[in-house]
């Protein structure tokens, strides 16, 4: 799913090349690192990761293609198996409560067939032995692609996309809040912002990539 190229072992998504190769992060060694420098100032964040450094035209960009636009939701069950293996050894991680996938817009999903931050958060639910809440946040507004916009613009699009239901569920917990890419962390702060307004909650992030500034 990532060089397109050599069969995957049984049960997973990239060859034994790739898992050797792919450039990971080692994010979760450090409370901060490059992740949490980028988003640095804009809400109360405890710390944050991502598996891969996501370089365009790599293989990661690849393997988070397949996963979004070829109908391959294994591929971010099966990363968010191994990541949480990783991320279950270190002492960041060890005390997360509950972890929330960012929602797609429900006609989104509908078109798509499935969330892909679902997949990713399903798969690191069960290697952290942690429960994982798909309907607490949800995106109640459907934005414009965030693709060629601005960090400013990113953040106008996002302004009131997401609700949450059920405050009762997350109050006082340490949240995981996870996605597949980090690029401006439009999308993330968003997320963040709106769990954040539930009273003694704490924030962390994870995702499958982060991309280049």
């Amino acid at each position: 799913m990532a060089c397109g190229e050599k069969p995957p072992m049984p049960q997973q998504v990239v060859c034994t090349s790739c898992q050797y190769y792919l450039p990971k992060t080692n994010f979760h060694l450090q409370k901060e690192n490059n992740f949490t420098d980028r988003l640095w100032g804009r809400f109360p964040l405890h710390t944050a990761a991502a598996y891969y450094h996501f370089i365009k035209g790599g293989r990661v960009q690849q393997l988070i293609h397949n996963l979004k636009y070829n109908n391959k939701p294994e591929v971010g069950y099966i990363t968010g198996l191994n990541y949480g293996n990783i991320l279950r050894e270190s002492v960041l991680y060890r005390d997360i409560d509950l972890i929330i996938p960012v929602p797609l817009h429900p006609k989104r999903q509908r078109q798509r067939g499935y969330n892909q931050s679902d997949s990713f958060a399903k798969g690191l639910s069960e290697s952290m032995d942690v429960p994982f809440y798909k309907n607490v946040l949800i995106r109640s507004e459907a934005t414009d692609t965030q693709t060629k916009k601005s960090r400013l613009e990113r953040l106008e699009n996002m302004d009131g996309a997401f609700q949450l239901k059920g405050h009762e569920k997350i109050q006082g917990k340490n949240i995981l809040i996870v996605d597949d890419v980090l690029t401006t962390g439009a999308t993330l702060e968003s997320c963040a912002l709106k769990i954040l307004e539930t009273p003694g909650v704490r924030v962390s992030l994870v995702t499958i990539g982060i991309a280049e500034r």
